[in-house]
């Protein structure tokens, strides 16, 4: 059996094809329903895009909107790895972990 590769292992065009495999299965997931199966797709390939961002382009003390949220906004505290760590404006101001592929950065 062969052992999967992390996320952190693979190369860009690796993670590429990983993030078009894991979107064409969650396409397929939501068509018969699945929504379950669905969710479990969309965050791996979320984690997978992830890995493609420098965390170097967040800096902390920032506020980024959640893509996927529109009107949420990210407060960074730290990074660590591919996550941002900080808390949701307007949310319960508990601090939790978001993959920086999760934040919209301004163009």
């Amino acid at each position: 059996m062969q052992q999967e590769k992390r996320y952190s292992q693979m190369t860009v065009q690796e993670l590429r094809q990983e993030i078009a495999k894991l979107q064409e299965r969650a396409r397929k997931a939501e068509q018969l329903g699945m929504v379950n199966e669905f969710a479990v797709l969309e965050r791996k390939a979320v984690m997978a895009k992830a890995y493609l961002l420098n965390p170097n382009s967040f800096t902390p003390g920032q506020i980024y909107e959640i893509d996927g949220a529109p009107g949420s906004f990210f407060k960074i505290n730290y990074i660590n790895g591919v996550f941002a760590w900080g808390y949701r404006l307007n949310g319960d101001g508990k601090d939790e972990a978001l993959p920086i592929s999760m934040l919209l950065v301004e163009k």
